[in-house]
């Protein structure tokens, strides 16, 4: 696949996803390193403690995914205030194993039935960021101190599954990787990309 960057063409290579894992629900449950109590100690869930301490008392010693986990089995939509805005949705387990792209760095695309969804870009390596961040959702990442893109993209993977695609284009200079990924999103405007 190419895509034109300025008077640029850019060539991007298809890079196999290898999926483990499919329909994975209620990630964020996961997280149970700590209290609800402690959590509302942290400044992003300070404006909670009042709801809480009003209606979830009993609660305060549970630990924060249990708690979570409860109020959804509950029917309590109270605890979406926890999650950024993709922290519940249905996730998938992929990564790449391709020898020639693990340690490389440059620009990625996602396609679906080859168009482009998402455009981003790679400053340390192809691995880490596919593998370590797309690919695998932690439960830390379904809260509001998260990685909110990473749920939002993996989620849509999961939905597009049969019919999405990576590819890569290798680049050494991390300054015209952020200008190139800039350009291209402006000139194709790819629907994933949260932030345009």
């Amino acid at each position: 696949m190419n895509l034109l960057w300025g008077k640029k063409e850019l060539v991007f290579h298809q890079v196999t996803l290898y999926f483990d894992a499919d329909g994975l629900e209620n990630v964020f449950a996961d997280k149970n390193n700590k209290t609800l109590r402690q959590t509302l100690a942290h400044r992003r869930y300070k404006k909670y403690e009042a709801v809480v301490v009003a209606n979830y008392l009993e609660y305060l010693e549970w630990p924060l995914g249990k708690f979570l986990l409860h109020l959804k089995s509950s029917g309590d939509n109270f605890y979406l205030k926890f999650l950024n805005k993709y922290g519940d949705k249905r996730y998938c387990q992929f990564c790449i194993e391709d020898e020639r792209f693990l340690y490389e760095m440059g620009l990625y695309v996602y396609t679906v039935s080859a168009k482009p969804q998402y455009i981003g870009r790679c400053r340390d390596s192809f691995k880490k960021r596919i593998n370590r961040g797309y690919g695998k959702i932690h439960p830390k990442n379904c809260y509001l101190d998260g990685q909110a893109t990473n749920c939002h993209l993996n989620a849509l993977i999961a939905e597009y599954q049969v019919q999405v695609a990576l590819w890569v284009h290798v680049m050494d200079d991390k300054d015209m990787i952020t200008r190139a990924e800039k350009g291209l999103i402006v000139k194709y405007n790819p629907p994933w990309n949260i932030a345009r």
